[in-house]
């Protein structure tokens, strides 16, 4: 029997609430897909990516410079021409000083390796003793089964390799230099072009004040960073000079610890290597041969604890969980370009994160 509206046996559901259709939500799987599709495309795009990158982190350093020439009333094209010029120069003349030595440790290095392999086996005599008494063990337990397997592998040398690999270098060297340049001459105009494509006065206005604030800010911190690093490298270098080792040799392994100071934790251990390497190379007294890598320990010790925290202070802090996988995230994809361009993209991240609202948490997640 059906019931009537008028009927007081039924009821009106009119006045129920009903719970709006809930949003399909983006599967794990599908996350994970996109996550993978992206990583191929920064790894498989890096001969398109890398010079770009470049030429924006070179503008950031050299922004602060263009700023201050501008109060000079220098044009901007002129002050950006005289500072990648200058740039060019320095680079050049701090090369010619180090293509030198760089050239000589790599002819010498091998020979110095073999009168350095004597010393080694002596310090290394326990562990060998260790692991051939752990083969005896193994060899006697498993008997013919655990023969060692020798795998021969076979290289074939292209001669073409070198001639085609220098035009592309100096094609992305080349690249690296006209983006920084048109960065610097250019880079306000697109962005003030960028943001007027976006609707509304409100969100232009807004737009245009985290731009402004995030590009200084970056610009700071990646000049004050530079500025650090290359204290740090000539501070060595000096060290090292005073320790008897030749200019040119003190300048290429200061130059080497300045570069390797842009990637936190990971370059320092190489240098370590590096240097322990240098010191039994060049000292015959063990004492004497690990001098510069305590030194080089000391003076990065000073710099990361000191002197970084209290020029840049807590606002540009990074966890050091998030800053390792940074590292090791970029460094597999882009390789030492990778380890440069991974603390100052994270920094990047962090400091739009903590500009946008409802996203402030995402930024302390990287303190």
């Amino acid at each position: 029997m059906s019931l009537s509206p008028s009927d007081p046996q039924a009821v009106d559901h009119s006045d129920e609430t009903v719970p709006p259709p809930r949003r399909p939500r983006a599967s794990t799987a599908l996350l994970a897909l996109a996550t993978l599709a992206i990583g191929y495309t920064l790894w498989a795009a890096q001969d398109l990516l890398l010079p770009i990158l470049l030429g924006m982190f070179f503008a950031l350093v050299a922004n602060p410079i263009i700023r201050l020439l501008k109060r000079l009333w220098v044009p901007r094209f002129v002050a950006a021409l005289v500072v990648v010029v200058g740039g060019i120069a320095g680079a050049g003349a701090l090369g010619s000083q180090l293509i030198v030595p760089a050239g000589d440790w790599f002819r010498d290095v091998p020979q110095e390796l073999r009168e350095l392999t004597p010393r080694l086996r002596q310090l290394a005599k326990p562990m060998q003793d260790a692991n051939r008494a752990a083969e005896n063990i193994a060899r006697a337990a498993g008997g013919e089964s655990a023969k060692k397997v020798q795998v021969v592998r076979t290289q074939v040398d292209d001669p073409y390799k070198v001639l085609t690999a220098t035009p592309r270098l100096l094609a992305s060297v080349l690249a690296v230099v006209l983006l920084t340049f048109f960065f610097l001459v250019y880079g306000e105009d697109l962005q003030r072009n960028a943001i007027a494509l976006l609707p509304g006065r409100q969100k232009q206005k807004f737009t245009v004040d985290l731009m402004h604030s995030i590009e200084r800010e970056l610009s700071r911190y990646v000049l004050t960073i530079t500025v650090i690093n290359a204290v740090v490298g000539l501070v060595y270098a000096g060290i090292l000079y005073a320790l008897d080792i030749p200019l040119q040799e003190a300048l290429l392994w200061g130059t080497m610890v300045a570069l390797l100071n842009y990637a936190p934790y990971v370059g320092p251990l190489i240098g370590m290597g590096v240097m322990l390497l240098v010191g039994f190379v060049t000292y015959n007294e063990p004492w004497l041969s690990a001098l510069p890598v305590l030194i080089y320990l000391g003076l990065h010790t000073l710099e990361g604890q000191i002197v970084t925290p209290i020029v840049l202070g807590r606002r540009m802090a990074l966890s050091p969980l998030v800053l390792i996988l940074a590292l090791m995230l970029f460094g597999w994809l882009w390789g030492i370009v990778g380890l440069l361009l991974a603390v100052p993209l994270l920094v990047c991240v962090k400091l739009v994160l903590a500009r946008v609202e409802g996203m402030e948490g995402w930024a302390r997640l990287l303190e």
